[in-house]
């Protein structure tokens, strides 16, 4: 009697890691042969918008930094990594013929784009598709449904979640998988970096740190932040903070590409206060992946809808949209040093603090006048950490058309300031040359001191965009009322 052994293509997607990997938990590791792939859809990464790659050279060397990383893990358990450069509805059915594979299995993604690609795969695949749910924080049976009746406002969410749900325990990771057999001719697929433009060596000496991408990397900092450098009791007090590797935990690259879970951060601020000291601090980070489950749910419910000019909220806000307006944003020359100084990191680096991008945000949809999908795509290009949900939910909280219940939120950016860099020591450690002729808060303000006017007055221009969101809210109010 023979018996034949299954034979499964596993897709990774934005779960680049072995541990808490969702895609185990459907196959037999003892018995099934398995295989994995990962895929650079141009669509996804190479498509141009103004001019402007989605991908851009930092985003991209972490995600490959992450890709090489989960190829070593899986290799050591016992299987292989195919890479491939195309589309998934491409790819996949060819795959699956020359492995002979049985059957593929894929975590599903929140958001829409994602969405429509999983429809065109299992049309080309019909019957021999396993589609999980969406990886979550929470112990939620149906992600789908959860989210169609989720809350607009977080603090509802949080209040629900906090009281009637458990974050999710971690996931096993096997020891051991069977891998399919390759012969030595079978194109595993690699990318170049060079042709991608990326130089390996490129980390810019300013950065808070050096951000290599990777699963063993990703988990390294967490335990290092939390438990080695005991910074977690002192989150919530220094999480604002612009200067240095420390003040916040800067998991985001790692929880963003898959290769750190939430889950395991969860878990390990829950070990962390059984050993050392639980706090309001201690309690923050895990309030923070709060955040990031929400904007993952308000994606899945609302779609297409989260990327129109109007967002969720429905606010019809029209915009100047003055182009070199928006390319002095970009390039970090408005004049005004707090907001250039965190432009140029987001350039430099890949990376901004969570102060600096909720500034950055407000002063180029408030003070520039400027459509927030411009600056949402310009982070997608450039942030190591890009996620569709936390990105274009940020963004959109940011401009009054998302998840807010507040109305108008706009940054007084001299008041931001004076609260986060008195000193101004951040702003001279990005723009030196502009500044080497002022101290403290001289440095935010230099028109005063005989320099050139910024492009828009910080206080003039946050009013008129009162204003115009006002408007904007009781135009809507007054349509839904009819």
């Amino acid at each position: 009697m023979t018996i034949t052994t299954s034979r499964t293509l596993l897709w990774f997607r934005r779960q680049l890691r072995t541990h808490d990997q969702p895609l185990f938990e459907c196959i037999d590791p003892g018995h099934e042969l398995v295989t994995a792939v990962w895929i650079l859809d141009p669509r996804e990464h190479f498509a141009e918008i103004d001019g402007v790659a989605r991908t851009g050279a930092h985003r991209m060397r972490f995600l490959l930094e992450s890709v090489a990383e989960l190829r070593a893990s899986l290799q050591r358990l016992g299987t292989d990594l195919l890479i491939r450069i195309g589309e998934p509805e491409d790819v996949l059915p060819e795959l699956m013929t020359s492995l002979e594979a049985d059957r593929l299995c894929f975590v599903q993604e929140p958001g829409s784009e994602e969405r429509a690609t999983e429809r065109r795969v299992m049309d080309r695949i019909i019957g021999r598709v396993t589609p999980l749910a969406p990886d979550t924080l929470l112990e939620i049976d149906d992600p789908a449904s959860f989210a169609d009746d989720l809350p607009e406002v977080f603090s509802k969410f949080r209040r629900q979640a906090e009281k009637k749900m458990e974050h999710a325990r971690s996931r096993p990771t096997p020891n051991g998988l069977r891998g399919i057999a390759l012969s030595p001719e079978f194109d595993r697929g690699e990318i170049d970096w060079k042709t991608l433009g990326i130089d390996e060596s490129s980390t810019d000496p300013r950065a808070v740190m050096s951000f290599v991408g990777g699963e063993l990397r990703g988990l390294e900092r967490a335990h290092d932040w939390i438990h080695d450098g005991d910074h977690l009791k002192r989150y919530k007090e220094t999480r604002n903070g612009l200067l240095g590797e420390a003040y916040s935990s800067k998991f985001s690259p790692w929880l963003a590409n898959g290769c750190l879970s939430s889950r395991v951060v969860s878990e390990e601020t829950l070990i962390y206060e059984e050993k050392r000291v639980a706090n309001e601090s201690t309690y923050w980070l895990r309030f923070e992946l709060l955040w990031r489950e929400f904007f993952r749910l308000h994606l899945l419910k609302h779609g297409t809808t989260l990327f129109h000019r109007a967002g969720p909220a429905g606010i019809a806000l029209t915009y100047r949209n003055d182009p070199d307006h928006f390319e002095s944003w970009k390039s970090g020359t408005t004049g005004i040093p707090f907001v250039d100084a965190n432009m140029r990191e987001l350039s430099a680096t890949g990376f901004m603090s969570n102060r600096g991008r909720q500034i950055v945000a407000s002063f180029l949809s408030k003070n520039l006048d400027i459509d927030w999908r411009w600056g949402a795509r310009w982070f997608e290009h450039c942030l190591i950490d890009y996620c569709p949900a936390a990105n274009w939910g940020n963004w959109a909280y940011a401009a009054g058309v998302g998840a807010d219940p507040r109305g108008f939120r706009g940054f007084d950016v001299m008041k931001q300031a004076r609260n986060y860099d008195p000193k101004g020591e951040y702003v001279a450690h990005w723009l030196p040359e502009e500044l080497s002729n002022h101290r403290g808060m001289a440095r935010h303000m230099p028109w005063k001191h005989g320099g050139p006017q910024p492009i828009v007055m910080p206080e003039e221009s946050l009013d008129h965009a009162r204003t115009r969101w006002e408007r904007a809210a009781t135009r809507r109010d007054e349509q839904r009322m009819f």
